[in-house]
This record gives structure tokens, C-alpha cells and sequence, in this order.
């Protein structure tokens, strides 16, 4: 592994240890996201057609939002090496392109057994949540 990584092993892990990563939303993360998901519903990439709907304007894809819990837990918490077993979201508000995103995750449990991490999961815009939810991660044990 490179110097610039850091990751914990599941038995330098605490219930409670937090990190966060934060995003602001560009019209080309949202054209290039349509482009690698093949989700190019007009209500996230065509103006025109998004005015007319409850949002009165175009949104950012949900789950791209959702990524970066992604991004949280394979970089900083629990960092390099941390695998998604699970995750459950709900999107509660709609994210707009220039919205900074900020997602965060915390650690709920840990079963060691398993060497599983569950963490409590959200997704802020100025202090509002957008996405939550919760993500079970499989962490791997410090060898020996």
C-alpha cells in the first residue's frame, strides 16, 4: 500500500469513530454519472422537461449522492480494504447541481466474529439530510 493510505484493521475500530467526506455537485459529475450508469431519466439531464415535474427543476441522481458514503468508507473509514456487504438508503430530499454533499458515516457495531462494521450512514446539504440509511462493511483483521 502506498504511504498516503490509511486504513484501520477491525480491532483498531471504536463504536462511535466517525469520518466524512464532503462533494459539490457539478453539471458534469451529473452528465458524466448519467453516462456511466446509463441513467439518463430527463428529470436529472434535460431542463426543460425537469421544470415540469414537482422538483421545478433538474436533480442529482440519488444514488450518486449515496456514492459517496462509498467513497467514505473505502478511503478514510474504515478505509482502504473495507468491502460493502449491505446498505439501506432512504432519499429523503432532492440534491441540486452546485449543492455541496456531505457524507457521513459512524460506526454503529462491530461484530468481530464476523469481522463485520455496521455504520450509521447519511448524506447532508447545508445541514439537512438528504439520504440516511445504514451499511454493513467486512473489515479485515490485523495480521499476525
Amino acid at each position: 500500500m502506498g504511504d498516503n493510505l490509511h486504513r484501520y484493521f477491525l480491532e483498531e475500530l471504536k463504536v462511535g469513530m466517525t469520518a466524512s467526506y464532503a462533494k459539490t455537485v457539478t453539471e458534469t459529475d451529473v452528465i458524466l454519472f448519467a453516462g456511466i450508469s446509463g441513467d439518463n431519466n430527463p428529470v436529472h439531464v434535460n431542463e426543460e422537461f425537469a421544470t415540469q415535474t414537482r422538483f421545478k427543476g433538474r436533480i442529482v441522481h440519488g444514488i450518486f449522492s449515496a456514492g459517496l458514503i462509498s467513497c467514505v468508507a473505502g478511503t478514510r473509514l474504515p478505509g482502504p480494504g473495507a468491502v460493502y456487504v449491505d446498505q439501506s438508503l432512504r432519499f429523503k430530499a432532492p440534491v441540486r447541481i452546485g449543492d455541496t454533499v456531505t457524507a457521513v458515516c459512524t460506526i454503529r457495531e462491530i461484530n468481530l466474529e464476523r469481522s463485520r462494521v455496521i455504520m450509521d450512514t447519511a448524506c447532508t446539504v447545508k445541514g439537512k439530510v438528504v439520504v440516511e440509511g445504514s451499511a454493513t462493511f467486512l473489515v479485515e483483521r490485523r495480521p499476525a
